[in-house]
C-alpha cells in the first residue's frame, strides 16, 4: 500500500470510529433518559409503593456513568432489521438493570471489595451494605419488569423468549455462575490458595461471568426482529467473540491501565489471584488473541455486508478502549 492509499485508509478508519463513537453515545444519553422514566418515584400499576431509599441506591447504581455498550449491542443488532429504537433501547435498558445490580453486587466486601466504581463511591460505600444489597436486587428484577411490558415487544411470545434468555444469560449458566467459578479459583473455599486454571477453564469461567450478558445483547436484537435462524447464528458468534474480548481488555487494563481512567482500582487481580487469560496465557499472547477475536467478529458478521459497520466498530473498541 502507497503512502496515499494508506493515508486515505486512516481517514476512512477514523470517519468509521468516529460515526461509532458518535452512536456509541447517542444510545447512552437514550438510554438513561429511559432508565430516568423507568425509575421515576411515582409507582407503577400493581406496585404499593417505591421506598425511598431503595429507590435512590438504585438510581445511584444504575444512572450518571458507564458507556451503556451493553445497550448499545442490543441497539445496533437490532437496527440490522430496522427493528423499532425504543423496543431495543427498553430491551437495552433491562440489559443494563442486570449489568448495574451485577456491579453493585460484585464492590461488596464479601466479593471484590472495591471502593470505586466510575470514578466514584461503590453503593456500599455511599449507602451501606444492606442498601447495595437490596438495590442490586431491585435491579435484577426490574430487568424482568421492563422486559415483560408491551413496550418491550407487542408480541408476548418475543416477551417471553427474551425473559428467558436473559434470566440464563444472569443466571448459574451464566453471570452468577461464573462469578462463582471465579470466586473457587481465587482459592476461596478451599483453603489452599488460588487455582492455576488451564486455559480453556478461564476461557469457560469468563464466557460465563463476562460473556453472558454480552452474547445476550447480540442475541437480543435478532430475536426482537424474528430473525432467520442463521442471521441470529451470526449474531451469536459475534457476541461470544465480542465477550472473550471485552474480558481479555479488561485483564489488560487491571493490569496496565490508569486508575484516573480506567475510574476503579487497577493490579486487584494480580493481588487476589484471579484466573484470567493474562495469567494464563502471558500479556503478549493474550494482546494476540485479543487481535485474533477482532478478527472472528468481523468474520462472524460478514452476511450483515456494510450494515454491521458499527457493530465491526464495536468490537475494535473493545480491544482498544482505555477505561
Amino acid at each position: 500500500m502507497n503512502g496515499k492509499s494508506a493515508k486515505k485508509n486512516n481517514k476512512k478508519n477514523d470517519k468509521q470510529a468516529d460515526r461509532f463513537l458518535a452512536r456509541l453515545d447517542a444510545v447512552a444519553a437514550d438510554t438513561e433518559a429511559l432508565l430516568e422514566r423507568l425509575l421515576a418515584a411515582k409507582p407503577e400499576p400493581g406496585e404499593l409503593s417505591r421506598p425511598d431509599r431503595l429507590l435512590e441506591a438504585m438510581r445511584y447504581a444504575s444512572l450518571g456513568g458507564g458507556k451503556r455498550f451493553r445497550p448499545f449491542l442490543v441497539v445496533e443488532s437490532a437496527a440490522l432489521f430496522k427493528v423499532p429504537r425504543q423496543r431495543a433501547l427498553m430491551a437495552g435498558a433491562a440489559l443494563e438493570c442486570v449489568h448495574c445490580y451485577s456491579l453493585a453486587h460484585d464492590d461488596l466486601p464479601a466479593m471484590d471489595n472495591d471502593a470505586l466504581r466510575r470514578g466514584r463511591p461503590t453503593a456500599h460505600k455511599k449507602f451501606d451494605e444492606a442498601t447495595a444489597i437490596l438495590a442490586g436486587d431491585g435491579l435484577l428484577t426490574f430487568a424482568f419488569d421492563i422486559l415483560s411490558r408491551r413496550e418491550t415487544h407487542p408480541n408476548a411470545a418475543v416477551r417471553a423468549e427474551l425473559v428467558g434468555a436473559l434470566a440464563r444469560a444472569a443466571g448459574i449458566g451464566g453471570m452468577a455462575g461464573g462469578q462463582m467459578l471465579d470466586l473457587a479459583a481465587e482459592g476461596r473455599f478451599s483453603g489452599a490458595g488460588p487455582l492455576r486454571l488451564k486455559e480453556n477453564e478461564v476461557r469457560m469461567l469468563q464466557a460465563m461471568k463476562t460473556g453472558a450478558l454480552l452474547r445476550f445483547g447480540c442475541q437480543a436484537g435478532g430475536t426482537l426482529a424474528a430473525a432467520a435462524k442463521r442471521e441470529r447464528a451470526a449474531l451469536d458468534r459475534y457476541g461470544s467473540a465480542v465477550g472473550q474480548a471485552f474480558q481479555i481488555a479488561d485483564d489488560l487494563l487491571d493490569l496496565e491501565g490508569d486508575p484516573a481512567l480506567v475510574g476503579k482500582s487497577t493490579g486487584k487481580d494480580a493481588d487476589a489471584g484471579k484466573a484470567t487469560m493474562v495469567s494464563a496465557l502471558g500479556v503478549a499472547a493474550a494482546k494476540a488473541r485479543l487481535r485474533q477475536l477482532v478478527g472472528e467478529a468481523e468474520q462472524a458478521l460478514a452476511p450483515f455486508g456494510a450494515a454491521a459497520g458499527i457493530l465491526i466498530e464495536g468490537a475494535r473498541f473493545v480491544a482498544e478502549r482505555h477505561a
